[in-house]
Formats: C-alpha cells, sequence, structure tokens
C-alpha cells in the first residue's frame, strides 16, 4: 500500500492551492484561523464562490455537475481549504442530502434541488434529531400522515445545527407503526417557509444560537418530496449517516488546529515547559495517525479495493481529538480563555490590554467540542459498530 502522493497528484494540490489563495476573501481566512465568529453572510458567501467554481459539490460525479474527483483529489481539496483557513462547508446540503438524492430520488428531484446545492443559493438543514431520539434515532415521533398527494407532518426536532438560516430541512418521520421500528421511517424533504413550521433558538454556553428546536404543526408537504420508498427512509439514513461520520472526522481541520495549539503555547510561554509540550506532541502523534488511517482508506478506494468500512473509526478518533486541541487550547490560555464579547472582539480592541487576540474565544469552544463525541451517532454506539462490522466481535 502506497501512501505517498503521485507526482500528478502533487500538482493538483499546488492548482487548488493556488485558486484558494486567490479566492478566499481575507476577512473570512482571518476569522477561521482566529476562532472568531463567522456569520451567515460568511459562510454563504464562501459557499457561493466554490459553487461558482463548481467545486462546492466537490466529492459529486460529473454526471450531476461535480468536479468528478477521485478520494485522493477530494482530500486535497478538503485539505488546502481548511489550511488556507477556509470555512468548513455547511455540509447539509452538498454532503448529506445530495448523495442521498442522487442514490434515490427521482431525475426530477434530481433536478429540482441539485442545482440549488451545488450553486450555495439555498440553505438546507437536518432534520434528525428529536427530544427522545437522539443516538438511538429508530425512536423518532415525529408523525407524516398520508392524505391524498399530500403529507401532513406534526413533531418536534432538536439539536438543528443551524436551523434558524435553514429554507429547506431533510427530516426522518415516522409513516408506519408496524413492525420493527426501522421499518416505519420516511425521508421526506420539507420547506421551512411552509405554514406550520416554527424555529426556535436553543442559546449555548458560548452565547451562540448554534442549535434549534423545529416544530412541525400540521405542515402540509407535497407527497412528491418524499425521497425513494416509504417506509425505506431507514436505509437512506445509514447511506447519509456514512457520509456524516466520516465528515466529522476533519483531520484536515484538527492539522490547522494543531498550529494554532502551537502558537498559543508559544505566545503563552509555554513552548519551554516540557510536560506541557509532550502533550502537543501526543496530539500531533494522534493526528498523523489518525490522517494515516484516512489514507489507507483513500488507497484502497483509488486502487479499486474494498476498504475498511471505517466510518465509525474515523468518527471516534476525529471527534477525540477536537475535543483534546480545545482543550489544550484552553490549558495554554488560563484565565484568558474565558469568553470574550464577540462585538467587542469585532470593533478590534477585545484582546489588546487583557490576554491576547489569540486566545479568543477558547472557553466557549472547548464547551462546544464536548458535543462531538455524542452527534452524528454516539461513539459509545459506534464502538459497538466498530467491535461487530471490523473487528467481527
Amino acid at each position: 500500500m502506497d501512501l505517498n502522493f503521485t507526482a500528478e497528484e502533487l500538482e493538483f494540490r499546488r492548482d487548488i492551492r493556488q485558486w484558494v489563495a486567490a479566492n478566499l476573501p481575507k476577512d473570512i481566512s482571518h476569522k477561521v484561523h482566529n476562532a472568531w465568529r463567522l456569520s451567515r453572510d460568511d459562510m454563504q458567501r464562501w459557499a457561493k464562490i466554490l459553487g461558482k467554481k463548481g467545486w462546492l459539490g466537490w466529492g459529486w460525479p460529473q454526471k450531476f455537475g461535480g468536479p468528478g474527483w477521485n478520494a485522493v483529489q477530494k482530500h486535497l481539496f478538503e485539505e488546502e481549504c481548511a489550511l488556507a483557513g477556509a470555512p468548513r462547508v455547511v455540509p447539509f446540503g452538498p454532503v448529506m442530502v445530495a448523495p442521498v438524492i442522487m442514490a434515490f430520488g427521482s431525475p426530477e428531484q434530481q433536478r429540482r434541488f441539485l442545482p440549488g446545492i451545488a450553486s450555495g443559493e439555498v440553505w438546507w438543514s437536518q432534520g434528525y434529531s428529536e427530544p427522545g431520539a437522539g443516538s438511538d434515532l429508530a425512536g423518532l415521533k415525529t408523525r407524516a400522515e398520508r392524505q391524498g398527494d399530500k403529507y401532513i407532518v406534526n413533531g418536534q426536532k432538536a439539536w438543528t445545527t443551524l436551523g434558524q438560516y435553514g429554507e429547506w430541512i431533510f427530516c426522518l418521520v415516522r409513516t408506519s407503526t408496524e413492525g420493527k421500528p426501522q421499518t416505519g421511517i420516511s425521508f421526506l424533504l420539507i420547506d421551512m417557509k411552509s405554514p406550520g413550521v416554527t424555529v426556535r433558538p436553543i442559546v449555548l454556553l458560548d452565547g451562540e444560537p448554534e442549535v434549534n428546536e423545529v416544530f412541525f404543526d400540521n405542515v402540509e408537504v407535497p407527497a412528491e418530496n418524499l425521497i425513494g420508498e416509504e417506509n425505506k427512509g431507514w436505509t437512506y439514513a445509514k447511506h447519509l449517516l456514512s457520509h456524516e461520520r466520516t465528515n466529522i472526522a476533519d483531520v484536515n481541520r484538527a492539522k490547522r488546529e494543531l498550529e494554532r495549539l502551537k502558537r498559543i503555547t508559544k505566545s503563552e510561554g509555554l513552548w519551554d515547559d516540557q510536560r506541557f509540550r509532550d502533550q502537543v506532541a501526543l496530539l500531533e502523534v494522534e493526528i498523523v495517525a489518525l490522517e494515516m488511517m484516512v489514507l489507507r482508506v483513500l488507497s484502497a478506494e483509488k486502487s479499486g479495493k474494498q476498504s475498511l468500512d471505517v466510518a465509525g473509526l474515523l468518527k471516534i478518533r476525529g471527534s477525540e481529538i477536537q475535543q483534546r486541541y480545545s482543550e489544550l487550547m484552553m490549558l495554554a490560555a488560563g484565565p484568558y480563555a474565558r469568553p470574550f464579547v464577540y462585538e467587542a472582539m469585532e470593533a478590534g480592541w477585545q484582546g489588546d490590554h487583557v490576554g491576547a487576540a489569540h486566545n479568543a474565544p477558547l472557553a466557549g469552544t472547548y464547551f462546544n467540542m464536548r458535543k462531538t463525541t455524542i452527534y452524528g451517532g454516539s461513539n459509545e454506539v459506534q464502538r459497538n459498530i466498530v467491535s461487530q462490522v471490523v473487528l467481527g466481535s
């Protein structure tokens, strides 16, 4: 197994690096490198720049308007974007629902929904978790009742990331109570401007309304918005979750944040502390190991071999690494890791006289990262899956 990049792949990397350097807005990359709050405009501005180039759907085949890159090229694109300080693409449209529409949607649905996703014009949200159904999605209760040529949807979704910006939401809904819980679930696309849809933000410890509750009160959804067959949504959800869990690993962002951790450590005078520097080195080893795992998968895909089903393993290690680097950053900054006032930071003075701007807002990031081992399927559940599928035990 050859984990080295070919000359062609290295040239591809250089081309991507040059294009990103020329097209990524400097104000956005500055915010990303310093972990400042990104507005909806920031995120969508970058999405539209990628969309105009045809790269927002960087993992899409050419038949659906993507660049048709292989697994290695996709990895190199993601890495160069991350290292340059590009915002992480909001995945719900291009990375999650789009592959489901491609694989299971009708030709009419593909023509209707994919262009808006590819261009970055339409903001999608994910409607999976509920107050009583998070890691165990089979327990969901949001109901969709078929009435002629439409469904009537009632229920509630929770922890809907950036749902306050959503224009469309893909939802798992219960269409049958017969048989096993998984067999009565369908995959429905819902216009969030529909009467009866209410979005209520949940303000987190860092003061951000990153997640939301979404309520459905007799919402009418055209039956043509059903993906695939009724009661087959669990199959489509598993297809989507494999993309989400690989995306959560986010080794490229980890490499960028490792460099930020080193900058903070040096700025705070901890680089000469051997015990703390050992912890930074250990984290770097873990990130390299995660990258090697990703490259093994890419090498197998490139050679046409069946790659290991390690999406769950990538999710476990990637999420734990995210928690670790956010913890080390907070420890390095000490009391200056306390939450800063975003408006003051953006005005240009916060951090100049107390601590340093590079420390903000590390405590908020640390608390926010506590969720990474839970969403996308909790790590406890993922360990069970890995033991059964990968280890055969």
